[in-house]
């Protein structure tokens, strides 16, 4: 891994996933291991930008309609049917990357799972020459995951945090990574930060 050829990514650590007042946390779907994420990673992100690599923001968005409804997959509505006008709407609170983690140096605004479909990512990692992701965020099994193998297709290095990503159910959590370890490289935060000190 060079530093600066090297980004980390973080998926969907908004202030509507994590913040009590968000989307999420109004609806009561909280998780203590995804609350934990942030503080966990800023060391990681705070060492890689001190060594000359980027710090991205994948953010999940609800593109608002006309008057403010907002646009919602069918599927997305069935899972979260108490998703309503404003959240994940970009500009605002709930949107935001959570306070701990800003500033990114990129923000990618995400409609789906992965960070690639349909967004600006691929082109911000080619104008900036990356070749390698450390990626953390919520949830594993969801837009980690996908993120990941789309990284993979791409012939895009990646490096996903075991304990810089999260899942609502723990079980689902672990068997994610034991699948996701045939496409990547899988390293707690802390290891993370000693493979960019041992560049």
């Amino acid at each position: 891994m060079i530093p600066h050829r090297t980004a980390l990514l973080t998926i969907d650590l908004q202030n509507d996933f994590l913040q009590p007042e968000g989307a999420y946390g109004r609806a009561g779907q909280a998780a203590p291991a995804i609350a934990a994420l942030p503080d966990r990673i800023k060391p990681l992100r705070d060492a890689l930008v001190a060594a000359g690599g980027q710090y991205i923001s994948a953010q999940f968005t609800l593109v608002p309609g006309r008057g403010g409804a907002p646009l919602i997959a069918p599927h997305l509505q069935k899972l979260r049917p108490f998703l309503t006008q404003g959240d994940f709407a970009p500009g605002e609170f709930g949107h935001a990357l959570v306070d701990v983690l800003q500033p990114a140096d990129f923000t990618v605004e995400k409609i789906a799972y992965s960070a690639f479909y349909q967004t600006r990512l691929e082109y911000i990692l080619r104008a900036m020459d990356i070749d390698t992701l450390i990626v953390g965020g919520i949830v594993t099994n969801g837009g980690v995951a996908s993120t990941v193998r789309d990284a993979h297709l791409r012939n895009i290095h990646t490096i996903l945090l075991s304990d810089g990503c999260a899942a609502f159910n723990e079980t689902v959590h672990d068997a994610t990574l034991v699948s996701l370890g045939s496409v990547t490289d899988v390293v707690t935060c802390a290891e993370a930060i000693t493979l960019i000190g041992d560049t």
